[in-house]
């Protein structure tokens, strides 16, 4: 939806403003983990209440939703999920998709006191990358991992890291990216620079992958600790908008810091236009940065490029690669040390 193609009606602006009723359906849905047993086998009601240790109203009025929704199916007193459900909101599933779906209802406290924000301009929630509490951290790492695998075959295959060895992948939580590149460049080591408390997650994702001969991680705050050095690219993935503008330069000039002469230096966000009016996502993702962060937000890739080249990179330029929600990679190259 961007202004030029949308054209306002009253039921449309009132779909718009209950919208979210759909939106809880699925996250109560997921948060209950309702569609692992209707993807084992069909329940009735009645027995899947009993399960999941639900109302059986309860139940039986989410089941129905859910079936208005496309995400479940009836036959007489037996329920099921639907193939698509089944396959990405089972947690048994390897393709399951609840841990950022998980993260997403997390957020509706915080949006919910969104008026709160704009008004005072401070954040009204944690921020979900320093949560301290296990449902947050695992929803939120996790998610990423969920969003990043969608992607990062796709990425992986269209960034020329030939004749790169060492990647810094800062920011780079469970790792995802960081596995995709050394999948797709077998002669690519890794290092993931996050959190401590982000170290099991990153270890076990790329275990996982069969990759811990080539991926390491290291623990830092990298707002405040010195990074590792001496790396050919550093990928810096959705890193940036929980940054003010000034933390967000200064990240980059470490990160520009901790490359060779000549590296690349990989910086992929949710990117406006110059013009900072659209493209929706990325402007609805700002606000989701005013109420979680004291001074992130969508940057536009004017305002990215001018600061990799103020963190002494050369060619900054928007990587031809069609991505959701306004995702966009820019890249450039380090000339001399810095």
């Amino acid at each position: 939806m961007t202004p030029e193609s949308t054209t306002w009606t009253i039921p449309r602006l009132l779909q718009l403003s209950g919208g979210y009723w759909a939106t809880c359906a699925l996250h109560a849905a997921v948060r209950l983990d309702v569609f692992t047993p209707l993807a084992e086998r069909p329940h009735a009601p009645a027995d899947l209440a009993a399960r999941l240790r639900l109302d059986p109203r309860g139940a039986l009025r989410l089941l129905e939703a859910l079936a208005a929704l496309g995400l479940a199916a009836r036959d007489g007193d037996a329920w099921t999920a639907t193939p698509f459900a089944a396959r990405h909101l089972a947690r048994t599933s390897p393709d399951y998709l609840g841990h950022i779906i998980n993260h997403h209802h997390l957020l509706m406290d915080g949006w919910s006191r969104l008026h709160e924000a704009v008004a005072d301009g401070t954040p009204v929630r944690e921020r979900s990358s320093h949560a301290d509490d296990d449902l947050s951290r695992e929803s939120f790492l996790m998610g990423m991992y969920n969003l990043a695998s969608q992607q990062g075959p796709h990425i992986a295959a269209a960034v020329d890291l030939g004749g790169r060895r060492r990647l810094l992948d800062l920011g780079g939580g469970p790792g995802t990216y960081a596995i995709h590149f050394c999948l797709a460049n077998p002669e690519l080591t890794a290092v993931v620079c996050d959190l401590p408390t982000t170290r099991a997650f990153a270890e076990r994702t790329v275990a996982a992958h069969g990759l811990t001969d080539r991926i390491t991680f290291a623990p830092a705050d990298y707002d405040s600790d010195p990074l590792p050095g001496g790396f050919d690219a550093a990928w810096l993935s959705h890193v940036l908008h929980g940054e003010s503008p000034t933390a967000a330069a200064t990240l980059l000039r470490k990160a520009a810091a901790a490359l060779k002469p000549g590296g690349l230096l990989l910086v992929q966000e949710f990117i406006l236009d110059d013009s900072r009016d659209g493209p929706l996502f990325p402007a609805l993702f700002s606000l989701n940065m005013l109420v979680g962060t004291p001074g992130g937000q969508a940057y536009s890739g004017a305002e990215i490029a001018g600061m990799l080249e103020a963190a002494g990179a050369v060619g900054a330029r928007r990587l031809p690669l069609e991505l959701p929600n306004g995702a966009g990679i820019m890249a450039a190259t380090m000339g001399s040390a810095i």
